[in-house]
C-alpha cells in the first residue's frame, strides 16, 4: 500500500484560513478532493492521511465530510483547541467516533507566542490525546519550535507526535549541522515519528531535485529507523514549488539504493501502522 500522509483540502468561501492570504498566489483557491484524485491515480497512491489546514471546527468537521466520501482518504487529522480541557475532551470524544478520526494538529507555528506548544494548558491537552491513543502532528518548525518536541514526548511518552515536514530543514540555505543536531534529539524518544514531506519549499522553488532532498531524506532515515519515517506530498502547498508528480517522482528517485522493505516501509507501511490506515 501506498500512503500520503500530509495533504489538505480548503474552500475559502466555506471556512475561514487566517495564514491563507492572496500573497500566497496558486495556492489562494479552492482545492477539493476531485482535483487531487487524478493525481493520486496517476502516482499509485492507495490512501492519504487528510491534515488540518486551520484551527477552527469548520475545517474539521468539513475533512470528516469528505472522507465518508472518499475511500482514499484513509485518515483524518483534525482540530481541537488543547488549551481548553474541557472543550478539547467533548470534541475528542466526538470526533473518536467517527472510522476515519486519528489524531489532532494546531498550526502553532501561526501563534504570537513561540513557546506555545509547551504552555501548561497545552500539555493538558495533549494527555487527553495520549489517553485516547490518538496522534498528534507537531509543527515544529526549525529552529523556532523544534526544541518543544522532547519536552513533549517526556510529557506524553505514550502519545504519537510526528514532526510535520522533517521540521523544515534549511535545504536551501544547505546547511544541516543544526538540523540534524536538533533531529537527533527528538530521535531519542521512540513516541517521535519524523514526515518526510514539505521538503520542496523548503528548498530552492525553482530549482531542485532528489539530490537537494536526499541528505535530509537520510539523514531522517538514520536517525529515526524506516519505521518511524513515512512519506507525504504536501499537497497543495507543495505546488508552490512544483507540482505532485514531481514530489512524488524526485522522492522515490531518493530512496533509490535502499532494501524494497525499507522503501515499502516509508511509502506506506509506517503510515498504516501510526495512522491505522486500511
Amino acid at each position: 500500500m501506498r500512503i500520503d500522509t500530509h495533504q489538505h483540502f480548503w474552500n475559502l468561501a466555506k471556512v475561514e484560513y487566517t495564514w491563507l492570504v492572496p500573497a500566497y498566489g496558486p495556492i489562494y483557491a479552492n482545492f477539493a478532493p476531485q482535483d487531487l484524485e487524478p493525481q493520486l491515480k496517476a502516482a499509485g497512491i492507495d490512501r492519504t492521511v487528510l491534515v488540518q489546514s486551520a484551527n477552527n471546527n469548520e475545517d474539521t468537521v468539513s475533512m470528516l465530510t469528505q472522507a465518508e466520501c472518499y475511500e482514499w482518504i484513509g485518515a483524518v487529522v483534525g482540530w481541537v483547541p488543547l488549551y481548553d480541557h474541557h472543550e478539547a475532551a467533548k470534541l475528542l470524544d466526538r470526533y473518536g467516533k467517527h472510522p476515519k478520526w486519528r489524531g489532532v494538529r494546531h498550526l502553532n507555528h501561526e501563534e504570537p507566542d513561540p513557546d506555545w506548544l509547551v504552555r501548561p494548558d497545552v500539555l493538558q491537552g495533549l494527555k487527553l490525546l495520549e489517553e485516547r491513543d490518538m496522534t498528534f502532528d507537531v509543527v515544529a518548525i526549525f529552529p523556532k519550535h523544534i526544541g518543544h518536541v522532547p519536552t513533549l514526548a517526556e510529557h506524553a511518552p505514550k502519545l504519537k507526535i510526528i514532526i510535520d515536514h522533517l521540521a523544515k530543514p534549511p535545504i536551501k540555505e544547505k546547511k544541516m549541522d543544526e538540523w540534524r543536531a536538533a533531529m537527533a534529539r527528538c530521535a531519542q524518544y521512540p513516541n517521535v515519528y519524523a514526515k518526510i514531506s514539505g521538503l520542496n519549499t523548503a528548498a530552492d522553488w525553482q530549482n531542485w531535485s532528489a539530490a537537494d532532498l536526499k541528505p535530509h531524506i537520510d539523514a531522517a532515515i538514520e536517525l529515526f529507523g524506516v519505521d518511524r519515517c513515512m512519506f507525504g506530498s504536501d499537497w497543495p502547498v507543495a505546488i508552490l514549488a512544483g507540482d505532485y508528480a514531481k514530489v512524488w517522482r524526485e522522492t522515490n528517485e531518493a530512496l533509490k539504493g535502499r532494501s524494497q522493505a525499507e522503501i515499502d516501509a516509508v511509502l506506506g507501511g509506517t503510515a498504516q501502522k501510526v495512522y491505522r490506515v486500511e
